[in-house]
């Protein structure tokens, strides 16, 4: 039996698909033990939309995915990972469903019967919205052109299957409205005439009898849900056994729907038009779309987890799941999404107390969310979690990394090159107006018209128009300064909750001087009661604002930011991570070690990442492109150099050269971060080429100056395709000799920086995760180039060798197996010592000397048992790596030990009067971690 809550030692994330099963899964779980990894950390393995790669476009919460493998395939895993001692945290992702595919039953039955559908309530769908011809209808928008053109263009057809029509686009075939049968099955009586069968006359009476898709009553859904399938079963057995109704059906089809010569597009449209859904051109979607999406994703709707019956229905199988002594854990995804992230979390917790008989205060699930946190926000006390997912630490390993005292020079030639001076604050800022403009105008046009609603239930409010409130609330969301707020009805608003809404209030307000001051106060005072008490407004309405002002802000940062200014703002985009703020440069370490004791004083078991299937690059690129930091001036120059030797490769367009210079930096900071450590042969350099060619324009439509995704610019990509190709292929000589220079200097300072952020990562307050195949060296960018193979027969093989020589490891660097190495032994430490780990104390050592600055020290102590760690930062002025004398007369203070044991040399480090040299720490192995007693 576990204990409760199970807290790992250390995860593995592993990316299930059709090419990564249960089965594969099982063949490294021996490896995963033998690294010292305690939990198997998985993508989600429910039932997704046929080929997903990664899972979260669920269609079935209460199956498995059957292209990862069966139950039993399943159950092998299991009973794999019992055998050798490990346990399994899922990934639950309770706030959308994927609905692209006829496999999602929910989806199809609410296209089918629109609000009487028993799932209507279950997604968050506007069934009143805007539009009175939309009443009662849901938008899908998936086509690929205007209506009336794939009408008349003959796209669509209208197939008879199984008792049923459906109208089918492209692969798609939706399901129609059972009363929207009756067309059809009259013409085939008028075609059997005289003498039509009595059967499919009693059919039609019966589908005429139905209670209408607007019907909500509980028994009438229930009625319509049952009748429905007596008559579905009822006509199809009649299509099996009679030949004449069988060809009078087809013949009716062909003469009602075929498109083109004898065919009745007005038919079609009637049929089409009949329908509890609204075929319409993708593009409509971004302002006219009435259900809750994640993000601006179509093909993902959002459900109402805040219903109890809804986390019922969605929630057997991951309830069956948690019975186990196996699957201790939860990771839940995008948890701002739902209207009540703690009420759901309590639920959970709940859930798992019951059915392990724990008391549910002990938070006996390990439970951790999908949450990114910036500026100094901290998660929710009060929520029942252990934890984030780590964004927050990744940020915290780059930041000390990276030479803050860099900044101006690093930002001055950032401006010269590029001739781009905004900051990021401000590339934040428009980003977030961008989205709200092109892809998400619809949530901020929906929200704009409820406060209208409210405006007109009371007179002090009633002379705001529609274009202020909608002007004011976008400058709001512009200016939130975190995700989301978590403000719920019936309760006090909290005090952070109070600073964050008037923080964006006044910030708005100072961007938009000549905006009426009371817009933004009637705003104020609706998110923030009770200040309405005075002048009240229709309370549910208003309460209904919050809601979806609450799940609106948090997609629109996201998209705005993670999908846009990250994109905009190159001035060192190690910096532009998820979580991060790439408008701080850098971070001293009393910082970091800040941030550590506050870990481990409130969230010791929180998830500790540099590498998801989210990062927009690997924790090894992210640990390249920090040197830059380190010697900016040599840098611009090289910059400067390699656009005069690549200058011929532009492509003027319009009048302006492609790529244009901000894009030439990515591009060269990417060439930085990623290019492999061994010579290329000419398919390694076409397969490099190729993903950075798919990166860089992916690149390109997520900034959204040049080219997006809803409009690209066609000769743009192809533009910034063909300059990569002939730089990494006709490139100078001249150019390819100050590339190889550079990027080996900046690979082998890299290298010491990833060794330090592993270090950093399995040794400070939390629970490490390693994302598959980053225990070696790893250059991949954002996906989905991350989620390409992993090579584990070489993982395997390294890791079965015999203990290696940390000079040999140091001499071959570059195989990777020095990362693996260093991994391996201190995964094994944390197993060794669990309880240090968890609960030990967290302390800075103080470092004294010329590099004082260039060390972080930390010591990690429970009782007696004492780990101390020592690695180094900025490092690329001084030999590589960076051992021995050239840490002159630097050392660190351990206090009352006469020696300490080196975790990775596995030598022993004997003190003077309580200080070690860095120079004898450093002398054979460039990072250190020391297992002592204190006397």
């Amino acid at each position: 039996m576990p204990p409760f809550p199970c807290i790992p030692s250390a995860t593995y994330r592993l990316q299930f698909h059709q090419g990564f099963t249960f089965l594969d899964a099982k063949k490294i779980v021996p490896y995963l033990s033998q690294l010292g990894i305690s939990h198997l950390y998985a993508s989600p393995i429910f039932r997704a939309s046929p080929g997903s790669i990664h899972g979260y476009d669920i269609s079935d919460h209460n199956e498995l995915n059957p292209e990862l493998g069966s139950r039993e395939d399943f159950d092998a895993l299991l009973q794999e990972l019992e055998k050798h001692h490990l346990k399994l945290i899922l990934d639950f992702v309770p706030n959308h469903m994927g609905v692209s595919e006829a496999s999602n039953l929910w989806w199809m039955s609410v296209l089918e019967d629109g609000p009487s559908s028993p799932y209507a309530h279950c997604f968050d769908i506007d069934w009143s919205p805007l539009k009175v011809e939309m009443e009662g209808k849901v938008l899908l928008a998936i086509l690929e052109d205007q209506y009336g053109r794939v009408l008349e263009r003959g796209e669509f057809s209208v197939v008879f299957n199984d008792g049923s029509l459906f109208i089918q686009y492209g692969d798609r075939y939706l399901p129609t409205a059972p009363h929207t049968l009756i067309p059809m099955l009259k013409r085939v009586v008028d075609l059997l005439s005289p003498e039509p069968p009595i059967e499919l006359e009693s059919i039609i009476y019966s589908i005429e009898h139905l209670p209408s898709n607007h019907e909500t009553d509980e028994a009438g859904i229930r009625e319509k849900a049952r009748e429905k399938q007596l008559i579905r079963s009822r006509l199809a057995r009649l299509y099996e056994e009679s030949s004449e109704v069988r060809q009078g059906i087809q013949t009716a089809l062909t003469s009602l729907y075929a498109p083109g010569e004898g065919g009745d597009y007005d038919a079609l449209d009637e049929l089409i038009q009949a329908q509890s859904y609204r075929l319409a051109y993708w593009r409509v979607a971004s302002e006219e779309i009435n259900y809750r999406r994640f993000f601006d994703v179509n093909d993902l709707a959002a459900l109402r987890m805040h219903q109890p019956e809804v986390f019922e229905a969605t929630h057997r199988l991951v309830t069956d799941l948690l019975a186990s002594e196996t699957v201790t854990g939860l990771r839940i995804d995008h948890i701002d999404g739902l209207s009540d992230p703690q009420g759901y979390l309590e639920k959970l917790q709940g859930l798992y107390a019951e059915l392990h008989d724990q008391p549910v205060e002990n938070k006996p699930l390990y439970l951790l969310v999908e949450k990114i946190l910036i500026h100094d926000e901290g998660l929710r006390t009060e929520w029942p979690v252990h934890g984030t997912t780590g964004y927050e630490f990744a940020t915290q390993a780059t930041n000390v990394l990276v030479n803050g005292h860099s900044a101006v020079r690093m930002t001055k030639s950032y401006e010269r090159f590029t001739g781009m001076n905004r900051s990021f604050a401000d590339c934040m800022y428009q980003g977030k107006l961008l989205v709200m403009r092109t892809t998400m105008p619809s949530e901020v046009n929906m929200l704009a018209h409820m406060l209208h609603r409210l405006c007109q239930t009371n007179r002090w409010y009633r002379d705001f128009t529609l274009n202020a409130l909608e002007a004011a609330l976008r400058e709001v969301i512009a200016c939130f300064p975190v995700y989301r707020s978590y403000i719920t009805p019936g309760q006090p608003v909290t005090h952070e909750d109070h600073r964050l809404v008037l923080r964006a209030i006044a910030a708005a307000r100072r961007r938009n001087p000549d905006m009426e001051r009371t817009v933004f106060e009637f705003l104020r005072d609706v998110l923030l009661p009770p200040a309405m008490n005075a002048h009240p407004v229709d309370e549910p309405t208003r309460q209904e604002f919050v809601r979806r002002f609450q799940q609106s802000t948090g997609p629109i940062m996201a998209k705005g930011v993670e999908d846009t200014a990250f994109y905009v703002y190159n001035r060192l985009v190690a910096l532009n991570e998820v979580g991060g703020e790439p408008g701080n440069f850098g971070a001293d370490i009393a910082t970091f070690h800040r941030l550590n004791e506050a870990r481990a004083a409130h969230w010791p078991a929180c998830m500790l990442t540099t590498s998801t299937h989210d990062t927009k690059r690997s924790e090894d690129v992210r640990a390249r492109i920090a040197v830059l930091s380190e010697f900016p001036h040599e840098w611009e120059k090289a910059l400067r150099f390699w656009q005069r030797c690549n200058q011929k490769y532009r492509t003027e367009i319009e009048g302006f050269p492609a790529p244009d210079a901000n894009e030439e930096s990515l591009f060269y900071q990417t060439l930085m971060g990623s290019w492999p450590l061994h010579p290329m042969s000419p398919g390694e350099r076409r397969v490099y080429i190729e993903r950075l060619q798919h990166y860089m324009v992916k690149a390109l439509h997520e900034a959204k100056v040049n080219s997006s995704w809803i409009e690209p610019h066609k000769e743009w990509d192809q533009a910034v395709r063909d300059y990569v190709e002939r730089v990494l292929t006709n490139g100078s000589s001249r150019f390819e000799s100050s590339l190889q220079n550079f990027v080996q200097r900046v690979a082998q300072a890299g290298a010491i920086n990833s060794l330090t952020q592993t270090v950093l990562k399995l040794t400070s307050p939390g629970v490490p995760d390693t994302y598959q195949g980053q225990e070696m060296w790893d250059f991949s960018l954002v996906d989905p180039d991350n989620r390409r193979p992993v090579d584990y027969a070489v993982r395997q093989a390294a890791l079965a060798e015999d203990l290696p020589s940390v000079q040999s490891l140091l001499e071959t660097w570059q195989d990777g197996k020095i990362k693996l190495w260093v991994t391996h032994r201190l995964l094994h430490l944390r197993k060794e010592l669990p309880e240090l780990f968890l609960n030990g104390g967290y302390e800075a050592l103080i470092i004294e000397g010329e590099l004082s600055d260039h060390v972080v020290a930390y010591r990690r102590r429970h009782g007696e048992v004492v780990v101390d760690v020592v690695v180094p930062r900025w490092i690329a002025a001084m030999r590589s790596p960076p051992l021995g004398d050239c840490w002159g007369n630097t050392r660190v203070k351990l206090g009352s030990l006469t020696a300490s044991w080196n975790v990775l040399t596995q030598e022993t480090l004997e003190l003077e009067d309580g200080y070690a040299a860095l120079k004898e720490i450093f002398k054979d192995f460039p990072v250190a971690v020391f297992r002592s007693r204190p006397l």
